[in-house]
């Protein structure tokens, strides 16, 4: 490709971009933009963060995935931020540090293997649970739900998840309990859902009191007081994708009408 040839990221923001397309971030301007080089000998500090859907190329970022180009300014109004691809997808790539919710497929001696949707299983110690030891193991059966995050995750090594953070708690992580409702949604959804201040979440809580875990790999598991309720929850988190924000109030006025 053309050295200098793309388009500005700032201006594509918001809009939809291809595989192949290139975009160049500033380098001048102010005294800020020695920020955003992606050399080696860049400042650590207002470092610009490459999300899912794009990759670093010689001259600003090259984008791998179809859809819109999003980008979240960095604390303090300073250079940087990160710049990502937002997409329908479906198939989910383990990424470190993403909290998933895994399906116990095997016990195999000192590990049990999860099912979480990527192209391969990923593996989970039974010490990377807050407490564990070789006396007090915890009590994970086949076919249990576990929520965790990845410690490793990479193409050339089988993904490893675990129940604490770097602090050894589980801050809510661990098994998931026996009752309630597993669904599957698309990517997209999930990080709406996952937005701080999510309008649909707020709306929900308002219909019926209810526990919600929510995995990047696109599983949501849902428990509210009765099973009714939960299958309500259910229909409307896997209808709200395709739903417009006044569809939505007008579904959810209907049902509190009720």
């Amino acid at each position: 490709m053309a050295e200098g040839s793309g388009v500005a990221a700032e201006a594509c923001v918001g809009q939809v971009v291809m595989p192949g397309d290139v975009l160049l971030l500033p380098t001048h301007h102010d005294e800020d933009a020695e920020r955003l080089r992606l050399d080696v000998d860049a400042a650590p500090r207002g470092r610009l963060l490459c999300g899912p859907g794009l990759r670093r190329c010689a001259d600003g970022l090259l984008v791998t995935k179809c859809g819109l180009l999003r980008h979240r300014q960095a604390r303090g109004g300073s250079s940087g931020g990160a710049y990502w691809v937002d997409s329908q997808q479906k198939r989910y790539v383990p990424v470190r540090g993403d909290r998933v919710i895994g399906i116990v497929t095997v016990k195999a001696g000192d590990v049990f293997k999860l099912d979480v949707g990527g192209s391969e299983q990923a593996s989970l110690s039974y010490l990377a649970f807050e407490g564990a030891t070789k006396r007090n193991r915890p009590n994970v059966q086949v076919g249990d739900l576990i929520y965790g995050q990845f410690l490793v995750a990479n193409k050339d090594m089988e993904p490893e998840m675990v129940c604490v953070d770097s602090n050894g708690r589980s801050s809510g992580m661990g098994i998931i309990g026996q009752d309630g409702f597993l669904i599957k949604v698309s990517l997209g959804l999930i990080r709406k859902l996952l937005a701080p201040k999510c309008e649909i979440i707020q709306e929900l809580s308002q219909l019926y009191p209810f526990e919600l875990v929510l995995g990047m790999n696109g599983r949501i598991w849902v428990k509210a007081r009765t099973v009714q309720q939960t299958l309500i929850i259910v229909n409307i988190l896997e209808a709200c994708e395709y739903m417009t924000a006044e569809q939505r109030k007008q579904a959810l006025a209907k049902l509190s009408g009720n």
